[in-house]
C-alpha cells in the first residue's frame, strides 16, 4: 500500500503509516487523504495486522486540510465541493471504523485536519515540542469534520474555545487534559508508539477489536442501553480465547 505520499511498513504485526508530504508539513491534498483511507481499510481487512501506528515525515505531523487546493473548491465547483468532503468524512470514519487500534505518533505541528486525525485515533502520543489545535477560523473556514472527535474528548467551553480562536496547545496541555497518553522527546515519538502497539499485538484481536467496538458503542448510549450492549459482548467473549 506504500505510494508517495504516504509510507507503510511493517514491523511484525504493527502496521506504520507515515504521512509523507513533508515539503507541505503533510498536509492533507485528495492524493493524502485517498492513499490513508485505503491504508485503513486494506489494514482493516488484513489479518496479519494487529495494530497501527500514525505518524507524519518531516518537521510536523500534519498541517491539517492543503490550502493549496482550496481554489478549485468553490460554489462554482460544487460537484468537486461535495467529493472532497465526502471522501474526508469516510477517512476519519475510519479511523473510529477500523477493528484494529491505532495510535498517532505527533511531533511539531499537529493542526486543523491534523489534530483531527490525532483525536481520530484510539491513543496518542505527543512529542515535548507538539503545537495542536485548530486555527480554521483564521484562513476563514471551519474545523467541521473534526468536530465530531472534538466533543467527546473536551468540555463544550474548551472545545469552543479551540475552534473559535484558534487557540494551540502544548504537550503538558495535551497531557492534564487528558488527551495525550505518553509524552515523549520529538525523536522518541515513534519509538513509544511502537511500544504501546507492541502490547496490542500480543492481545487477541477479535478481543480488541470488540473492546475497540464497544467503546465507542457505549460512549454514545444511554445507560441501559450501554449495558444491554456490554452483555451481549460478555457474552460473546467466552471464545475469544481460543481465537488468537
Amino acid at each position: 500500500m506504500s505510494s508517495t505520499v504516504l509510507l507503510v511498513e511493517d514491523r511484525g504485526a504493527v502496521r506504520i503509516m507515515t504521512l509523507n508530504r513533508p515539503d507541505r508539513l503533510n498536509a492533507l491534498d485528495t492524493s493524502l487523504t485517498r492513499a490513508l483511507l485505503a491504508a485503513l481499510e486494506d489494514a482493516s481487512l488484513d489479518n496479519a495486522v494487529r495494530a497501527i501506528v500514525l505518524t507524519g515525515a518531516g518537521k510536523g505531523f500534519c498541517a491539517g486540510a492543503d490550502l493549496g487546493e482550496f481554489k478549485d473548491l468553490t460554489a462554482q465547483n460544487s460537484a468537486l465541493v461535495l467529493e472532497r468532503a465526502a471522501l474526508s468524512a469516510r477517512m476519519y470514519a475510519q479511523l473510529r471504523r477500523a477493528p484494529k487500534p491505532i495510535i498517532a505518533a505527533v511531533h511539531g505541528a499537529a493542526v486543523g485536519g491534523g489534530a483531527g486525525l490525532a483525536l481520530g485515533a484510539d491513543m496518542l502520543v505527543v512529542s515535548s515540542d507538539v503545537k495542536f489545535g485548530f486555527p480554521e477560523v483564521k484562513h476563514s473556514i471551519v474545523p467541521a469534520l473534526v468536530m465530531s472527535f472534538l466533543k467527546g474528548q473536551v468540555g463544550p467551553k474548551l472545545g469552543f474555545e479551540l475552534i473559535s480562536t484558534g487557540r494551540l496547545l502544548g504537550a503538558d496541555d495535551l497531557r492534564t487534559l487528558g488527551l495525550a497518553n505518553r509524552v515523549a522527546a520529538p525523536d522518541k515519538v515513534v519509538e513509544t508508539a511502537l511500544d504501546v502497539a507492541s502490547t496490542w499485538a500480543d492481545a487477541a484481536p477479535r478481543a480488541l477489536a470488540a473492546a475497540k467496538d464497544l467503546f465507542y458503542r457505549v460512549c454514545d448510549l444511554p445507560f441501559d442501553s450501554a449495558m444491554a450492549a456490554g452483555r451481549d459482548v460478555n457474552s460473546l467473549m467466552r471464545s475469544f480465547r481460543d481465537a488468537r
